[in-house]
C-alpha cells in the first residue's frame, strides 16, 4: 500500500490480444489522412524576434484652455451638513435583518419592538 506521499510506480499497461493490428489499421487511416504515424513530434520553436517600425507618435491637437486657478473667482468653502429640525420624528426603531424604520411623535416605539416578520 502506498503512503500519502509516495508518488505512483510507473508500470507498464500489458496490451490486450489484437493490439498490432489495431495499431495498423489507425496508422492506415492516419495516413490516408495526410498523417505520418512515425515522425517525430517538435516540441520546439523558432524563436522569431519581434520587429517593430519606427512610427511617429499621434499627439491629438487640442485647444489651449487656461486654467481659472488664476483668477479670483469662486471659493471653496465646506458646505453645511443638513440637519432635521422638524419635531415629528421621535427615533429610529430597528426591526427584523436591521431594518431601520422612522418612528414619528404619534407612532407607539413598543409596537415596532415587539413586530417580527411576517
Amino acid at each position: 500500500m502506498r503512503g500519502v506521499h509516495e508518488p505512483r510506480s510507473k508500470m507498464k499497461v500489458k496490451k490486450k490480444p489484437g493490439w498490432q493490428q489495431r495499431e495498423a489499421e489507425y496508422n492506415e487511416w492516419l495516413k490516408s489522412h495526410g498523417v505520418d504515424p512515425n515522425a517525430k513530434k517538435s516540441r520546439k520553436k523558432e524563436f522569431i524576434p519581434l520587429t517593430t517600425t519606427k512610427q511617429e507618435v499621434y499627439r491629438r491637437e487640442t485647444q489651449y484652455i487656461p486654467s481659472k486657478s488664476s483668477s479670483s473667482m469662486g471659493n471653496a468653502t465646506k458646505k453645511e451638513t443638513p440637519v432635521y429640525s422638524g419635531d415629528y420624528l421621535v427615533g429610529i426603531a430597528t426591526m427584523h435583518k436591521s431594518n431601520l424604520v422612522p418612528v414619528g411623535r404619534g407612532d407607539d416605539p413598543e409596537s415596532y419592538a415587539k413586530m417580527r416578520r411576517g
